[in-house]
């Protein structure tokens, strides 16, 4: 379960909540230009490309949930079991496994049009990273300030999809969310006119009745429509701080409450993060659901021609400003 948005305000912004049951040991990684990949298909991949965003880090290997590269691209996987499907490696395309798709498409590509022309050639084979390691099964949102495609993975191969709303979230496949929103084309942000009538005896008794009818749950078809809503409608001064604000607070329309969403062995599925990058200055904003302080990593106050990985822990701890 989760959720990713696009926001364009004076800048480009990236993002999604990551709703688990559970921890995967995240850190904030940063990859530099030039690192090495050893990939599944027997080749040896270095990154054109920096790269920064949330990560499983093994043996020196960042496992990406989501990242940025410092050309404008930036990317994520969103959990979508019961509907991907990775055949066996075929001959006739660049075989890639799930965990490698990230790394690689944000390496090679500096724009949508370019990873949209490199993923012509790409499938994505059943290989998981270790044999303890489950595959995760997850379809993605690729984007920069000049638009958002979501890539489903089928065993016939990959399909694209334009996003024009710039939001992800899972089930069902992605073409039923775009047919799902035209639901919800009544919706409003303004007041809510009479309709019912032709004479306008009827007036809202209060605020935001325009919405009316926006969902509230948290099943990924209602998270579709309400971060929709939200991000269509948002409005910020054009500065990096409101726009970073702003888009938190989309993000936590849509956020798991701890008790609110039971997985099947009865743990709570919660937003364990949520996360805002600024795709054009290449800041990583964070916080997570024991922290609301947002917290930043600037990739460009690393090296990023340096040899080796920077890791960064995640701050947990709740701060809260005491006043007196």
């Amino acid at each position: 379960m989760c959720t990713a948005i696009t926001l364009n305000t004076n800048g480009f912004y990236f993002g999604r909540n990551l709703d688990l049951d559970y921890s995967f040991d995240e850190k904030v990684a940063i990859t530099p230009r030039r690192y090495q990949f050893d990939l599944k298909n027997g080749d040896i991949f270095y990154n054109d490309y920096a790269l920064i965003g949330m990560a499983t880090v093994i043996d020196d290997y960042p496992l990406y949930a989501e990242a940025m590269n410092e050309k404008g691209l930036a990317m994520a996987g969103l959990n979508y079991p019961h509907h991907a499907m990775y055949p066996e490696p075929k001959g006739d395309k660049y075989c890639l496994a799930p965990y490698e798709f990230i790394p690689f498409v944000l390496g090679k590509a500096s724009s949508l049009k370019e990873a949209r022309a490199l993923l012509e050639d790409i499938l994505i084979t059943n290989i998981p990273f270790k044999k303890e390691l489950p595959i995760t099964v997850l379809h993605w949102i690729i984007a920069d300030k000049d638009g958002a495609l979501v890539v489903e993975h089928y065993e016939d191969g990959l399909h694209i999809y334009d996003d024009p709303y710039g939001v992800l979230t899972n089930n069902p496949s992605f073409p039923y969310h775009l047919e799902n929103i035209k639901n919800y084309m009544h919706l409003s942000a303004s007041n809510a006119k009479d309709r019912f009538t032709n004479k306008e005896l009827l007036e809202p008794y209060a605020e935001g009745m325009g919405a009316i009818g926006l969902p509230g749950d948290y099943s990924s078809a209602s998270r579709f429509i309400k971060a929709a809503f939200g991000k269509l409608n948002a409005s910020t001064d054009g500065t990096g701080s409101s726009s970073v604000t702003e888009f938190f607070h989309i993000l936590d329309s849509v956020a798991m409450i701890r008790g609110s969403v039971k997985v099947a062995d009865g743990r709570d599925d919660i937003t364990t993060y949520s996360c805002c990058m600024d795709v054009m200055k290449g800041r990583y904003y964070y916080k997570t659901y024991t922290n609301n302080q947002i917290s930043v990593v600037d990739m460009y106050k690393y090296d990023l021609d340096a040899n080796k990985l920077k890791v960064y822990e995640l701050q947990r701890k709740q701060a809260i400003y005491h006043h007196n």
